[in-house]
C-alpha cells in the first residue's frame, strides 16, 4: 500500500464528501480510491468512514486520524516546495473561479501576460456570478465581492469598485432622466390608479439562491433612499446585466469601471451622479485548510496586482 497516497485520498474525501469527487479530482480511478481506503483501515484495524447510499461521514477515530493526516501533509509539501523553489518555477493547474464581468473585463485580458510569466502554471477558469462551494467543488481559489459570511475561508482584499447609476441614450430618449431617486420608485400601493406605469424601468440584478432582486441603493451626505422599483427585466449574471442596459431595456447600477468605456463611445449615460452607493469590497478568498501552494500564493499575489489599477479605494468619486 502506498501510504502517503492513501493518506492524501483519505483528506480529499474528507473535504469533499464522497469517494467519486474525490477520484475525479485527483484524477485516479474511483476503484483505486476504494481499494486504498480500504487497505487504510485493514492496516490500521479501525473504521475510519461510515458510507451511506448518500454521503460519505467520517467515525470519531476517523477524523481524529484526518486532522493529523492534514497537518503531517501539509508540512511534508512544504518540506517539498521549500526544498524545489530555488530550482524550479511554480507549476501544476489552478481552478479559479470567478463572477461574468469580472472575468471578461478584467482577469481574461491580463491572462496572456500571466501566462508569459508562469509558462508551467496552466488556469482552469470558471465564470459564473452564483456562489461556489470550494472544498466540495475543488476550486483552489474564487474571486467574490461584499461581505464574506464564511470565517472559515481565507480572504485577501484586493479592490474597491465604486458603482454608478446608469442608462442607454434610447432608454433615456423615451423614458426622460431622473432629477432625484424617488422617481424610480412604484406607484404607492394607496395610489387610486393601480394601472399607472412607473417613471422608469430597472434592469435588475437577482440573487440566484434567493431569486429576489437587490435594490437600488443612493446616498448623499445624510440621505439615505434604497429603491426596489419596477425590475422590467432581471437577470443574475454581470455580463447579462450590462448587455441588458446597453440594449435601453431599463435604467440600473453597474460597476463604473464596467460602464466607462460604454460612456467614452456614448453608448451609456450616468445620471443621478450626486448619489452614491457603498463601494463594492473584492476579495480572493480560498479555503483555510488548503495548503498555499507556490502556484496558489503566486497566483494570488497576481490577481492582487492585476485588480490594482481597478482598486477605487483613495479615490473620490468619479463625476
Amino acid at each position: 500500500m502506498d501510504q502517503l497516497l492513501a493518506l492524501r485520498v483519505l483528506a480529499r474525501i474528507a473535504d469533499m464528501g464522497a469517494f467519486s469527487k474525490a477520484a475525479d479530482a485527483m484524477n485516479i480511478p474511483r476503484a483505486t480510491v476504494t481499494k486504498l481506503v480500504q487497505d487504510l483501515e485493514r492496516h490500521l484495524g479501525v473504521k475510519l468512514l461510515q458510507r451511506t447510499t448518500r454521503q460519505v461521514n467520517l467515525t470519531p477515530e476517523g477524523a481524529e486520524y484526518v486532522e493529523r493526516a492534514k497537518r503531517l501533509l501539509g508540512d511534508l509539501d512544504e518540506m517539498d516546495e521549500r526544498a524545489a523553489r530555488a530550482r524550479a518555477r511554480p507549476s501544476g493547474r489552478i481552478r479559479v473561479d470567478i463572477g461574468s464581468v469580472l472575468a471578461n473585463m478584467i482577469l481574461i485580458p491580463a491572462l496572456p501576460a500571466f501566462r508569459a510569466r508562469y509558462p508551467e502554471l496552466y488556469v482552469d477558469l470558471g465564470v459564473s456570478d452564483r456562489p461556489i462551494d470550494l472544498i466540495g467543488e475543488g476550486v483552489d481559489c474564487v474571486v467574490r465581492g461584499g461581505d464574506l459570511a464564511d470565517t472559515s475561508l481565507v480572504a485577501r482584499h484586493i479592490a474597491d469598485l465604486d458603482w454608478c447609476t446608469c442608462a442607454s441614450p434610447i432608454y433615456l430618449g423615451a423614458r426622460g432622466t431622473p432629477k432625484h431617486p424617488s422617481e424610480l420608485l412604484p406607484p404607492e400601493s394607496s395610489s387610486k390608479d393601480k394601472t399607472r406605469v412607473p417613471g422608469h424601468a430597472i434592469v435588475g440584478y437577482f440573487s440566484s439562491l434567493t431569486g429576489k432582486a437587490f435594490p437600488l441603493d443612493f446616498r448623499r451626505g445624510d440621505e439615505h433612499l434604497v429603491v426596489n422599483g419596477q425590475v422590467a427585466v432581471g437577470v443574475n449574471e454581470s455580463t447579462a446585466h450590462l448587455s441588458a442596459l446597453l440594449t435601453g431595456a431599463g435604467l440600473g447600477q453597474a460597476f463604473r469601471f464596467m460602464v466607462v468605456p460604454h460612456m467614452q463611445t456614448g453608448a451609456l449615460r450616468t445620471v443621478l451622479d450626486d448619489w452614491t452607493r457603498p463601494r463594492h469590497p473584492l476579495h480572493v478568498v480560498y479555503p483555510s485548510s488548503r495548503h498555499l501552494s507556490t502556484k496558489l500564493r503566486v497566483f494570488i499575489d497576481w490577481i492582487a496586482e492585476t485588480f490594482a489599477p481597478f482598486d477605487d479605494r483613495g479615490r473620490s468619486h468619479q463625476r
